[in-house]
């Protein structure tokens, strides 16, 4: 980019791993950008389970950042160990990988953004930063407001701010509408010594099964934890619909009538628990998901195309991040940058909705997707 005159204000609204990812290479290549995240600082909640960053696109981005090295200090090859099994508890399919397997390592969610976090200039997050709007001119400059008052000017915005993005509704009015299928996350902590049926059923890596009306997926973090996601056919609100809110042994029962059909080993995935459930009922945004050009807005990850939770998604985000961060630096304009990005980025990622299109019911099948090549 050509910076002679002027400098670009470029600001990065999400300091998700699309957001980090996406400034680290800006400052590798010497173009400046800031990060407004409305988290209060980095070890604000709880970040969530593993990843598996795929070689094809997660980690193409982590080379471009200078992090891939890293990443694999970092990340659990021994995660990509999968097993699918029926609900009567017999393995159907078992993939466990080969010494030196680099193709979808799994990494924590958290031990991702730490490595990302501090690969940046200090300063570079500014925390605490809800976003309210993005005001002004199409051509720009732009008006960043947020919810205490305070409000930048920048010459790019970009939404890294994920499924309920409000950087989006400057380029689109779309929003993302729920699947009719949800997750309820449960936790397993010190699974060795606490949880040791629990913990020799799902391995090293993930396991998953299926009946067709409901499902389940294993999947191991590091430090000895394991989250489970009971996954079901239903109306979006069915825990208060129930009388369920807020009541975790009720809700434990529920389940329990709905599995009731299923193995013993299996069931204690759902009773053995450690703590509380979360409901995380899964939406998507329409497929396909475009907008109309605009050079100084636009968007990356889940704020561009939120998919059901099928392997794709952090890892579209770093491509995405990487490829928009490298126009950036590369193209005489933040508009030609922007036009470049988009020219790749839109295609792909309507083929990737269209092909995961009632992916989330796919969750429920009988035949379940291979998991080691998803």
């Amino acid at each position: 980019m050509n910076t002679t005159t002027t400098t670009p204000r470029i600001a990065i609204i999400g300091a998700g791993p699309g957001g980090l990812t996406c400034a680290r290479i800006l400052q590798r290549h010497g173009v400046a950008v800031t990060v407004y995240d409305r988290e209060s600082g980095p070890g604000a909640r709880n970040q969530g389970g593993s990843l598996d960053l795929h070689e094809d696109n997660g980690q193409i981005a982590l080379r471009e950042a200078g992090l891939l090295e890293e990443f694999f200090r970092l990340s659990r090859p021994e995660g990509q160990e999968m097993r699918q099994l029926d609900p009567a508890g017999t393995m159907l399919f078992h993939h466990t990988p080969d010494e030196g397997e680099r193709f979808k390592p799994e990494i924590d969610r958290g031990d991702l953004r730490d490595l990302l976090l501090n690969s940046l200039e200090p300063g570079t997050v500014h925390w605490g930063h809800t976003l309210w709007s993005v005001e002004g001119p199409e051509e720009g400059p732009r008006q960043v407001h947020f919810d205490d008052g305070t409000a930048i000017e920048a010459d790019l915005v970009i939404g890294a701010d994920g499924a309920w993005s409000k950087v989006r509704r400057a380029l689109s009015p779309a929003l993302p509408a729920y699947t009719g299928v949800s997750f309820l996350e449960a936790w397993f902590h010190e699974v060795e010594t606490r949880h040791p049926a629990i913990a020799e059923l799902v391995g090293q890596g993930g396991a998953a099964a299926a009946d067709g009306e409901r499902g389940l997926f294993a999947q191991r973090n590091s430090g000895g934890h394991i989250r489970v996601y009971l996954i079901q056919r239903v109306p979006a609100d069915w825990i208060a619909a129930n009388g369920l809110t807020g009541d975790t042994e009720a809700i434990r029962a529920h389940l329990l009538e709905q599995y009731r059909d299923w193995s013993p080993a299996l069931r204690r995935l759902i009773s053995d628990n450690d703590g509380r459930y979360v409901d995380r009922p899964i939406n998507a945004l329409p497929v396909p998901h475009t907008w109309e050009p605009n050079p100084t807005v636009t968007l990356l990850g889940d704020a561009a195309h939120l998919m059901p939770p099928l392997g794709v998604g952090v890892n579209l985000a770093l491509l995405d991040a990487c490829e928009l961060a490298l126009a950036l630096a590369d193209q005489p304009t933040v508009a030609d940058a922007v036009r470049a990005y988009e020219k790749t980025m839109l295609p792909r990622s309507t083929r990737m909705q269209e092909l995961l299109d009632n992916g989330a019911e796919e969750l429920l099948s009988t035949e379940l997707p291979d998991f080691a090549t998803a």
